[in-house]
């Protein structure tokens, strides 16, 4: 049963190669969907792997054994194994859910702050300015939706460019791509492999963006020469927004405008099976094992509580 639930521990080391595989080679949305569901699977096997091999060490020691009503020993692997996994277990357990929780307060403060200074803004239909000497801009969720640019943003574009940007930022409101963000951040606290999924994921939220506001404003180099010079502005600029508000100077913004500027590609039949059904076996085979470990070790501690026979 260790071994197996080792599986799940090991696999999302791969999560980095095959998404930037999944960047190059799927469409932006449908990368952007596979990232996320593999990324959200991936940690959850880890946690619920890491789960097991905590309470299988407690279990081993004589006062959480008797606690658990076992009248006979529990079957694993001698404990001068099980007990330094579990106790390294235990401990990442508790690393990562303390960052988490960091990062949840730091995030739900910094939401709290940028809405209160969007409220305090007379709106016009979705569009709040905010007065700023710093050039930013980003869809912000919540009810309702706003959209929110600062007056530094608005004066670093012309009238065309500021409408492509507002496009691109709509585009993020009605994809609901901080969902995605927001579980991105979820899974990179759970295993280290999947902090690189995190800026992926991103990239794909921006890229399914682009190519969104492009259709919509009907001029790809418009969009690509106010993304530019939106990045330009800002790139030094400190914005307040929380992590899980996207916005359209965030990511690799050379790569960006390099796409948009390409002709849109179609996916490749054969890249995106690769690449999906790669990351779809990584996962599937992630949950499975932890799943399977998780049922092996209940069914172990049934036959030490002596419900089942030995």
């Amino acid at each position: 049963m260790t071994t197996l639930l080792l599986i799940p521990l090991l696999l999302p080391c791969a999560m980095p190669l095959l998404a930037r595989r999944a960047l190059d080679r799927l469409a932006p949305v449908t990368a952007l969907w596979t990232l996320t569901a593999a990324a959200l699977v991936l940690a959850g096997a880890c946690v619920a792997a890491l789960g097991s091999l905590v309470l299988t060490g407690l279990l081993k020691l004589p006062a959480f054994a008797s606690l658990g009503e076992l009248v006979h020993p529990l079957r694993t692997p001698s404990g001068y194994l099980v007990l330094p996994v579990a106790a390294i277990a235990t401990g990442l357990l508790t690393i990562g859910a303390g960052t988490l929780a960091r990062s949840a307060l730091r995030q739900t403060r910094a939401f709290r702050t940028a809405r209160a200074e969007a409220d305090r803004q007379p709106p016009a239909g979705d569009l709040c300015v905010v007065d700023s000497p710093e050039p930013d801009a980003y869809a912000l969720p919540g009810r309702p939706h706003r959209i929110v640019v600062t007056t530094a943003m608005l004066r670093s574009l012309g009238p065309d460019e500021r409408e492509a940007l507002f496009a691109h930022e709509r585009a993020h409101n009605r994809g609901g791509h901080h969902y995605f963000l927001a579980a991105a951040e979820l899974a990179a606290h759970c295993h280290p492999a999947l902090r690189p999924a995190r800026a992926a994921i991103r990239l794909a939220a921006e890229r399914a963006a682009d190519e969104s506001a492009a259709t919509a404003v009907g001029d790809r180099r418009l969009l690509a020469r106010a993304i530019a010079r939106a990045a330009l502005a800002g790139q030094a600029a400190r914005s307040k927004r929380p992590d899980f508000a996207p916005a359209a100077t965030t990511g690799p913004v050379p790569r960006r405008v390099a796409a948009l500027l390409a002709a849109p590609a179609g996916d490749a039949r054969w890249s995106v099976c690769w690449a999906a059904l790669l990351l779809a076996a990584c996962a599937l085979l992630s949950a499975t094992a932890a799943t399977t470990g998780a049922i092996a070790f209940h069914h172990d501690v049934e036959v030490a509580q002596g419900e089942e026979p030995r």
